[in-house]
């Protein structure tokens, strides 16, 4: 059964519309339109922006968001200013009509997939700084990413006012940015992290695995590896971040063609170094394999 708010979209002059339960919106007046119409009938708003490419990951946000919510937006939106000129945002994975189709299984009633000119205007040039959290890890090896994060999250969150908006907790520091910029702002949404999905043999999953060759989807499994080592260190006792660190690094030793960006173990809130685990713990990865850069981390919490 489509949404009942289907028709506030102007769909009926869609030939593609009767295929799918959910509103496919391409304007900012449509989107404000339909979540007004929720609004009026007392729903509660949730929203999970994405990229595209969807997998079993962004189905988990959509499946928590539905639980919690009572009208889910998905928005699909490859953002250009979180992409630095050498990255990959022409070659990024673009499938909305496969989006949509794996959508179809779920209650989204609406997919917000505008054209980049709809979200960057002629003439648009504010852009948002979060601060310190978004400067170590990710923000010293693509220091223009989070301020494109912030911005175009800032206009998605404007143009839905959603009540709870979802992430995964994959883009560690990404939901730490995104915190930050909602407190700061006095933006009334609750930000909602959901946990890493993995495949069974425990890559996270991602819209770049797809990059990978099947040699290169081997070797990508150090980064998990790594990352359970330093669990498991923890787990017997460790407590020197020195140790755990080189330990996690010579798991990359059997995988010499990985270029390793860093491996951190950093305090959760801040994302700053520590020399000592005395409580919840990041360690963060970021390498590139092959081609194809790969992030994953795992929250670390020594046994009282």
């Amino acid at each position: 059964m489509k949404s009942d708010l289907d028709n506030s979209t102007g769909n009926a002059g869609d030939p593609s519309a009767d295929a799918h339960r959910h509103a496919l919106v391409t304007t900012i007046r449509e989107m404000r339109a339909l979540v007004a119409a929720a609004r009026r009938a007392g729903k509660t708003v949730g929203v999970v922006p994405t990229m595209g490419a969807l997998h079993a990951g962004h189905v988990s946000l959509v499946e928590a968001c539905q639980r919690e919510c009572d009208f889910t937006v998905v928005t699909i939106f490859v953002n250009r200013t979180q992409f630095a000129p050498h990255e990959d945002f022409r070659q990024y994975p673009r499938t909305l009509e496969a989006d949509r189709t794996a959508l179809d299984d779920y209650r989204v009633d609406a997919v917000f997939a505008p054209a980049d000119e709809e979200i960057y205007r002629a003439g648009s040039d504010t852009s948002i700084d979060v601060g310190p959290v978004a400067r170590p890890l990710e923000g010293k090896f693509r220091p223009t990413h989070f301020a494109g994060v912030a911005t175009i999250v800032a206009k998605l969150f404007n143009i839905i006012t959603p009540d709870r908006a979802y992430f995964g907790q994959k883009d560690y520091q990404q939901t730490l940015v995104i915190r930050r910029m909602t407190e700061d702002l006095d933006l009334p949404i609750e930000i909602c992290v959901c946990p890493i999905v993995r495949e069974a043999d425990g890559l996270a999953l991602s819209s770049r695995n797809v990059y990978l060759s099947a040699t290169e989807r081997r070797q990508a499994l150090a980064l998990s590896r790594s990352l359970a080592r330093a669990s498991e260190l923890v787990a017997a006792g460790e407590r020197d971040a020195g140790a755990i660190l080189a330990s996690m690094q010579g798991i990359f030793a059997a995988e010499p063609t990985i270029a390793i960006d860093y491996i951190a173990l950093a305090d959760p809130d801040t994302l700053l170094p520590v020399e000592e685990l005395r409580g919840s713990t990041i360690a963060a990865i970021a390498a590139r394999v092959g081609k194809t850069r790969l992030i994953d981390n795992r929250l670390l919490d020594p046994p009282a």
